[in-house]
């Protein structure tokens, strides 16, 4: 199949039916029949287009004419590639324009084709700089950052109560660059040796970094080793390394299994067994396959309702506990484009209850001296120290120092809490928490 024709049906997959960049991406591909070079063109394409897809949708706008919901949504992204490919992936303006025109006769309709003409020819006037330029003309502080680094205001807004200005637009840039794969071993179960040629992560004792394809490596295609970003392979670390009295572990919100396969590792280390709790019947089942590797007996793959449980209960209590909640997923928009256009402030009012509920559970069920995880791959301030300072305050929760617990690593600003980033650490923005429940081993 024509690489930009597979392009084409992976963004129309994204944007029309809200599937996920990178799985939507990978089931095309599966069956498309590119070459390794077809391929990486169509990664490239349709990654960079959803992460730039806001930017491109002004453009759009300003060189059409036309506010975008007036567009057929399929020439909309069809401009929406022309534009990545022009403006982004040094493909001559012409060659852009022409194999668009042509892609919207096959998909749309020759009707459409002397619209994408018109528009293709203005877009590619100008450089991706000076569109941006133009379009940040006029706006003030935020907004101009927004445009010239491709985020929502709101959520440069965010990142802005939280790093300065030459700090901000580093973080912001990051984002726009796409993460190579970082795997992880399973503790007892493979060595980091044998990730070779991957190199080893600075800080994660079971990590290491590849320019390839994970598959390639015959320890992740056994299970022995998985795919996880540093980030998180550190908090799950930090859990582990807290004094906490001897009883089993509970990974709360355990899909789709990577903190609970390297937990799962390190309990079986310190003698004791990993209880791992998900609702979703689908992220259950990748947890029960990330956790397949391990010996029988070691661990457990339950579904409870982590706000009200009953199972859960029968089984603590707990000596340590991750809480991996569910949250905006704004510290991981290097991996997911697409997510930093689909989120809405609105979406922090409906997750912040769960995350209060979901703490709250976990104090529950941990054993009196025992130790909680509140993590989420997120840095926004209403998702994290404002869940856990509200929980803490009404439990008398003990918020540990994590960051002494991470010593090695750098960067980490003063105060309880640990909140990685990927200008200063090459993780995803993840958030750790680490409070110990009152009890007779504090």
């Amino acid at each position: 199949m024509n690489p930009r024709r597979t392009a084409f049906d992976v963004l129309r997959d994204v944007t029309g039916q809200g599937a996920y960049a990178n799985l939507a991406l990978a089931k095309r591909l599966a069956t498309a029949g590119l070459d390794a070079r077809d391929a990486a063109f169509v990664t490239e394409l349709v990654a960079g287009t959803s992460r730039l897809l806001g930017t491109y949708d002004l453009i759009i706008e300003t060189a059409s004419g036309r506010a975008l919901n007036t567009l057929q949504p399929a020439v909309v992204d069809l401009l929406r590639l022309l534009c990545h490919q022009a403006l982004s992936m040094s493909v001559p303006g012409r060659a852009a324009v022409a194999s668009t025109v042509e892609l919207a006769r096959q998909t749309v309709g020759q009707r459409v084709t002397g619209l994408v003409n018109a528009v293709g020819r203005r877009v590619t006037k100008r450089s991706l700089a000076e569109w941006t330029a133009r379009l940040a003309e006029g706006a003030d502080r935020m907004g101009a950052l927004a445009i010239r680094h491709h985020h929502p205001r709101w959520i440069v807004e965010s990142y802005a109560e939280l790093l300065d200005e030459e700090e901000l637009v580093a973080a912001l840039d990051a984002n726009n660059e796409a993460p190579r794969p970082t795997l992880v071993v399973r503790p007892g179960l493979a060595e980091r040796a044998e990730l070779d040629p991957a190199v080893p992560t600075r800080w994660s004792p079971y990590g290491a970094v590849l320019d390839g394809i994970p598959a390639s490596i015959p320890a992740v295609r056994e299970g022995r080793a998985g795919v996880q970003d540093e980030g998180s392979q550190l908090v799950a670390l930090a859990l582990a390394r807290a004094e906490a009295p001897q009883g089993p572990w509970l990974d709360l919100c355990a899909g789709p299994g990577g903190k609970a396969a390297l937990l799962a590792g390190l309990a079986a280390e310190r003698g004791t067994t990993l209880l791992a709790n998900e609702v979703s019947i689908h992220r259950a089942e990748l947890v029960e396959r990330a956790l397949a590797v391990f010996p029988e007996g070691t661990t457990r793959v339950i579904r409870d309702d982590g706000r009200s449980p009953v199972e859960l209960q029968e089984h603590g209590p707990f000596a340590r506990i991750m809480v991996d909640a569910p949250c905006s997923g704004l510290g991981a928009l290097r991996r997911r484009p697409e997510s930093r256009w689909r989120r809405q402030p609105s979406d922090l009012a409906e997750l912040t209850p769960l995350q209060t509920d979901l703490l709250t559970t976990a104090v529950g069920l941990c054993t009196p001296g025992g130790v909680i995880a509140y993590v989420t791959c997120s840095p926004h301030l209403v998702e994290t120290v404002g869940i856990v300072e509200a929980v803490a305050a009404r439990t008398s929760l003990d918020v540990l120092d994590a960051p002494a617990l991470l010593d090695e690593v750098p960067g980490i600003a003063a105060g309880p809490f640990v909140q990685f980033w990927p200008h200063r650490h090459a993780t995803d923005a993840m958030f750790l928490a680490l409070m110990r429940v009152p009890g007779p081993h504090q």
